[in-house]
């Protein structure tokens, strides 16, 4: 069998460089919604940079009285809220250096955003930023594979073995709990995304931060932003 390495991980709104890092990394990255969703996490909302500091730009999404349910079946509680975060983004990045060459590809990924799921606005945006920065890995979702467990750790080895992999790319979260004998006995490697050492790039608004959404690295790079996602020096922590 041809060594095939996997990553699975939740959906994210506009997410960070990283994500999109650990994406081109893997030869399939399966996004993980069937799990329950999170209040006040990276699912519905990211963070820029703007004058005033960081901000944060969330998706309202309807979780009163579902707040045990997947992401999968969260819905957008309002479809304005599309128009209004192009808003903020053209505050904050008009000036920025390449505007002028991502607002239009950026302002259409919003202004066509029709979608009421919010794993398929999440899609949307990530398939998009990965054709800008031209990774090509395929994306699927968990329930395109027939996985029974409902244990954590066995659920991922599932997922694997069914998406056919040898190597498990993992964010580095899961150390708290995933049972590596489990992927050990699978025949399966696991190595744990490291994130440090980005290299710095143009930034408005004061001091470098590295944890806000890639469309930070995209106004203020352009093209140029894929390079900014090699780490120096490019290397994964391996435990198989």
């Amino acid at each position: 069998m041809a060594d095939k390495t996997v990553a699975i991980l939740q959906s994210c709104y506009i997410p960070w460089k990283g994500f999109f890092d650990i994406i081109r990394r893997v030869d399939e990255f399966i996004l993980y919604d069937e799990v329950q969703f999170t209040r006040r996490d990276w699912r519905n909302r990211n963070l820029i940079k703007t004058a005033e500091g960081l901000k944060w730009l969330t998706i309202p999404v309807m979780n009163k009285g579902h707040y045990h349910a997947p992401i999968r079946d969260m819905l957008v509680a309002d479809p304005a809220w599309a128009g209004q975060h192009w808003q903020s983004l053209l505050h904050a990045y008009r000036k920025a250096a390449c505007f002028d060459e991502v607002a239009p590809f950026v302002e259409e990924l919003y202004r066509g955003c029709t979608e009421t799921r919010l794993s398929e606005v999440n899609h949307r945006f990530i398939a998009a930023l990965c054709a800008y920065l031209e990774i090509t890995t395929p994306l699927s979702w968990s329930w395109d594979y027939p996985v029974q467990s409902d244990d954590r750790t066995q659920r991922l080895v599932e997922l694997c073995r069914a998406a056919g992999a040898t190597r498990y790319l993992s964010g580095p979260s899961a150390k708290a709990y995933m049972d590596l004998e489990r992927f050990h006995r699978a025949g399966i490697e696991v190595e744990y995304m490291d994130y440090s050492g980005y290299p710095a790039y143009r930034q408005l608004h004061g001091a470098f931060e590295h944890g806000v959404s890639v469309l930070d690295l995209l106004f203020n790079e352009g093209k140029e932003a894929r390079r900014f996602l090699d780490r120096s020096p490019l290397e994964e922590k391996r435990h198989g």
